[in-house]
């Protein structure tokens, strides 16, 4: 073998007819303890916004819920007046209305006390 072919031999990247020598390295790429705190940091940063969204809407329901409870004791309250004020004025009728109402007789103050 010559001195040329020697390195001709060196420098080829294939074998021959349908052989490809040149080989492709795989290489992991791994990351290093700083990206790796960095991500993690981030991470947390995210999970900690979520959280706090979830907690803003869940206490923005806790308002609405607690307006509609005092509405709803409003409510409760004014509907139990009425109830009262019913049974006074059907009262008043069945009174009005009843045999032993009908059959009083009314009477003129016939004498006044004096002091």
């Amino acid at each position: 073998m010559t001195y040329s072919s020697s390195i001709a031999l060196g420098r080829q990247r294939y074998g021959g007819k349908n052989r490809n020598l040149t080989g492709q390295r795989s290489q992991e790429r791994t990351l290093g303890p700083v990206s790796n705190t960095v991500l993690l940091i981030v991470l947390a940063c995210i999970l900690g916004l979520i959280y706090l969204t979830q907690v803003t809407k869940t206490n923005a329901f806790g308002y609405q819920i607690n307006e509609l409870q005092s509405q709803q004791a409003s409510l409760q309250e004014q509907h139990d007046e009425l109830l009262v004020s019913e049974a006074r004025l059907r009262s008043l009728d069945r009174v009005e209305q009843s045999d032993v109402a009908k059959n009083l007789v009314t009477v003129a103050p016939s004498d006044t006390l004096q002091r």
